[in-house]
């Protein structure tokens, strides 16, 4: 086969030429998605709950909107906070490529039936939902391999070498 080209090298050139072209061709028809999804899509649900401690704040607050959260189309985790200042949230994370207008419509929807066990004081306060976008797409952790920096040389280190965007 190779000898049939290696003895017609006019007619190799001109398939090439043509292959090259239909691929050229090609390239623009083909489906390319422009900005692909790298982050999965979060859902934040804050609640504030005045004068509760962080403990009450978890047990009356975080822990219902968790359990009424379970069985969201799409969900792979969930993280809470409950701070003492009466603060709580949830963020809700989804796999890549979910709606995150559907996410938050779904949240929402869950939500309505968590609201009635929520305290007075929170329902009164209300419940925001949130589409959010802070997701962590890389970590980086510095150490020191041969134990001659100790943490506060390392955050020295890191404050006066790197630089944050």
């Amino acid at each position: 086969m190779a000898n049939f080209f290696i003895d017609r090298p006019i007619f190799a050139w001109v398939l090439a030429i043509l292959l090259c072209l239909t691929g050229t061709l090609a390239i623009f028809s083909l489906p390319v998605e422009q900005y692909p999804d790298l982050a999965p899509p979060n859902v934040r649900v804050t609640a504030n709950y005045p004068g509760a401690s962080a403990q009450t704040l978890e047990n009356t607050v975080t822990q219902v909107i968790e359990q009424n959260m379970t069985g969201l189309d799409n969900l792979m985790y969930m993280s809470s906070q409950s701070s003492g200042t009466g603060q709580a949230s949830v963020t809700l994370s989804f796999k890549a490529g979910t709606d995150p207008d559907e996410a938050v419509q779904q949240v929402q929807n869950q939500l309505q039936s968590a609201m009635r066990k929520l305290p007075q004081a929170v329902q009164n306060q209300g419940v925001t939902v949130r589409k959010t976008g802070d997701t962590n797409i890389l970590t980086i952790a510095f150490v020191s391999t041969d134990g001659s920096m100790d943490k506060q040389d390392i955050a020295d280190y890191v404050a006066s070498n790197i630089r944050t965007r």
